[in-house]
């Protein structure tokens, strides 16, 4: 039997001093597709079995999201949560549900189990197509920084995809497993995203969260890859913090974030200059906002909605990057550079971006990388950047580029 609760409230981190072996990890290992499983640095969640689905329709997400929780409660569910996906295109349909119920545990990080390793890849075939080519890509962003020297706009994110075929079924649960064990410090989700689709990924950027009248948020931007040699590691994360593009593009993205919760805050905390953070693949410039809020009625999803897109997926300003997006992406985001988590009817949750990710059916992947483009970027960079940050997932499905 699994040591995790069956409650969909908010569970406080367990004591680091008195780990709950076990309990995080029994969660992970017992995810199969179709289930919603999120797990984040303060818990882990997951949902099987049916609940009520969030509906598309002329509402605002917002009061859509409420209305389904207002209906659980009144039907008699105690502490119902919503979870899932919403996708880049905030016009088009989320992926949300209201399960009948969730079992919570600490997060993955507590539970020394996590240090175990994950099995490896099982040996197969992997069939990779690049759209755009790594060439033509590169002209895109060369042609962005053309436009932004012309003024026509100061920032934009550029994304590429692998579509990678296997020659056997994917197996989505040891997929999951390397993931969460490789930076189980992380956010790492599998969240069904349609019918017979799941959108599995582990990215380290929280967008927003709330608990009481306490808000979070997390922008990363500007990044460049780690390297195995522990020397030219500390060199490269050395440069990062000191790099005048990326300490740019950084701080557009930390204002824009500022600018948006700061209406709904009575007082902001907004660090002076970035840190670090890294997984397992990147460095990232970080920096850690936080806030109290004004009124108790501005949910955790409200906030991530009106953060939604952020100059660090999008671009700056929003509405022309969304265009150029449009313009030189052969593809739809999809839930790329969307948003993935929970939240419930009190108005408290954890909103994370979705990077670091890919959308699996049958036999089929789609992973999604991008890099943030300035007027300072060279083409070469930026492809190299979004190659490193695809290193994530092909290690977890036993794929080189």
């Amino acid at each position: 039997m699994s040591t995790a609760s069956q409650v969909a409230t908010h569970t406080a981190p367990a004591d680091p001093a008195h780990p709950a072996v076990g309990a995080a990890t029994s969660l992970l290992d017992a995810y199969t597709p179709g289930d919603h499983f999120l797990a984040t640095p303060g818990r882990t969640l997951l949902a099987q079995g049916p609940g009520r689905h969030v509906p598309h329709d002329e509402r605002p997400l917002t009061a859509r999201v409420d209305a389904t929780l207002a209906a659980a409660v009144a039907a008699g569910q105690d502490g119902p949560v919503v979870l899932g996906a919403i996708p880049f295109d905030h016009t088009a349909p989320a992926a949300l549900n209201v399960p009948e119920s969730v079992r919570t545990a600490p997060p993955l990080a507590s539970d020394p189990l996590i240090a175990l390793p994950a099995n490896a890849p099982t040996a197969g075939a992997w069939e990779i197509r690049q759209v755009p080519e790594p060439d033509i890509y590169g002209k895109g962003v060369a042609s962005a920084v053309e436009r932004m020297w012309r003024g026509e706009f100061s920032k934009v994110v550029l994304a590429r995809t692998l579509e990678l075929t296997s020659d056997a079924p994917l197996d989505l649960p040891a997929m999951l497993q390397r993931l969460a064990r490789r930076d189980p410090s992380g956010y790492t989700f599998a969240l069904p995203a349609g019918p017979a689709r799941t959108l599995i990924g582990a990215s380290p950027e929280l967008l927003v969260s709330r608990h009481g009248n306490q808000i979070v948020a997390n922008p990363l931007a500007g990044s460049t890859p780690r390297s195995a040699d522990l020397a030219e590691d500390v060199r490269r994360a050395a440069t990062l913090l000191e790099s005048v593009k990326d300490l740019h593009e950084h701080a557009v993205v930390v204002d824009a974030v500022h600018q948006a919760l700061a209406p709904h805050c009575t007082g902001m905390t907004v660090p002076a200059r970035p840190t670090l953070i890294r997984t397992a693949t990147m460095w990232h410039l970080s920096t850690t906002v936080t806030g109290t809020l004004s009124s108790p009625d501005v949910s955790a999803l409200e906030l991530a909605m009106a953060l939604h897109p952020t100059p660090a997926v999008c671009g700056t300003p929003t509405r022309t990057a969304r265009q150029v997006i449009s313009e030189t992406e052969p593809f739809d985001r999809g839930f790329f550079t969307g948003v993935v988590g929970w939240g419930n009817a009190e108005g408290d949750g954890e909103w994370v971006v979705t990077i670091r990710c890919a959308e699996a059916e049958e036999r089929r992947l789609r992973l999604y990388a991008g890099a943030g483009v300035v007027a300072a970027s060279e083409p070469e960079a930026e492809t190299a950047e979004t190659a490193a940050k695809f290193r994530t997932f092909l290690s977890a499905v036993g794929a080189e580029l």
